[in-house]
């Protein structure tokens, strides 16, 4: 029996996840019709949240405990754009998520010539020093944080006070953001952050300049976070402290590994099952937290790679 040429079965591979990919497209297009428009913009945007992060820790093996303050500051930049300097909604998005990437690419420049747990350890504390700025800075309004911010109109065309209409941009930036992740992931430079994931001195012998790729990586993935937090401060009108807080760095850990680190698909449904546990478990109160500690141990035993990644493993083709 000859054997399967390597080519093959990446071509294999990837037509599973066309029809993945497919699959995910029929269900945010479909699924307003059965669920509330607005619980479904919050599940696209912290899935985009949630690829961003695994491009870091999936990918390019950074586990960073401080996502959250590229998400928080985004947020906060772009209401802050839209509400007091009047930007429309499209160049609010676009300034959150530059300043979001500047943060990262200072944090990173910090961050990036250490490893493993000193390199979590430092951005979490740079992210507690963000999180303080936040508190004290005079423009975020404190605990209160920015209220009331426009959705305005969309290239001053589209009124974005429709629900409809905002569904269709969170959409739109949903995809794209995905999309160029997947496509990052399957270029030579994804390739280089897996060898350096796999044996960084190896990718080192290779002539790689490894802290410019960890570096460039570290920056994409917080445009990306911020992509997500700009986009949701409009859905909500509302950016605070929560999405800048330490336990949102925690939570989108959870999401990554309970969908399947290091997996495309992985990260959206991890943070379909976090939104929605949150959403649908809300009258539990506190306990909620303890709700999803327990699923979250259950799926750990139950589905080691996560639930995509299990999923592929029956498949035999990687989601």
């Amino acid at each position: 029996m000859s054997a399967i040429h390597p080519a093959a079965l990446r071509a294999n591979g990837l037509g599973h996840q066309r029809v993945a990919l497919v699959a995910m497209l029929a269900f945010f297009v479909l699924a307003p019709l059965v669920a509330y428009p607005v619980f479904l913009m919050k599940v696209m945007c912290f899935a985009l949240f949630a690829c961003a992060f695994n491009l870091l820790i999936g990918y390019g093996g950074l586990v960073s405990f401080g996502h959250a303050m590229f998400l928080g500051t985004a947020g906060y930049a772009s209401a802050h754009a839209a509400k007091v300097w009047g930007f429309p909604p499209e160049l609010a998005i676009l300034f959150g998520t530059a300043c979001a990437a500047a943060l990262g690419l200072v944090t990173g420049l910090i961050a990036i010539r250490r490893q493993g747990i000193y390199f979590a350890m430092i951005t979490l504390a740079l992210a507690q020093m963000v999180y303080f700025f936040y508190l004290q800075a005079p423009f975020t309004g404190g605990e209160d944080g920015i209220q009331a911010v426009p959705r305005g109109k969309l290239f001053g065309l589209i009124d974005l006070n429709n629900v409809w209409a905002m569904y269709a941009l969170v959409f739109v930036v949903f995809i794209g953001g995905f999309l160029l992740i997947h496509r990052t992931v399957h270029s030579p430079f994804g390739q280089v952050l897996k060898a350096i994931r796999e044996n960084e001195s190896r990718a080192l012998s290779l002539g790689y300049d490894i802290d410019r790729y960890k570096l460039l990586a570290y920056v994409l993935s917080a445009a990306l976070a911020g992509l997500a937090g700009a986009t949701k401060a409009l859905v909500f009108e509302l950016a605070s402290l929560t999405d800048v807080h330490w336990t949102m760095s925690g939570e989108v850990v959870l999401m990554v590994l309970l969908g399947g680190l290091g997996t495309v698909f992985g990260p959206v449904a991890g943070a379909l099952i976090i939104v929605a546990m949150e959403n649908y478990l809300a009258q539990l109160g506190s306990w909620v937290t303890v709700t999803q500690g327990v699923i979250f141990v259950v799926c750990v035993l139950t589905f080691r790679r996560g639930v995509i990644g299990e999923l592929g493993r029956w498949l035999k083709k990687p989601l």
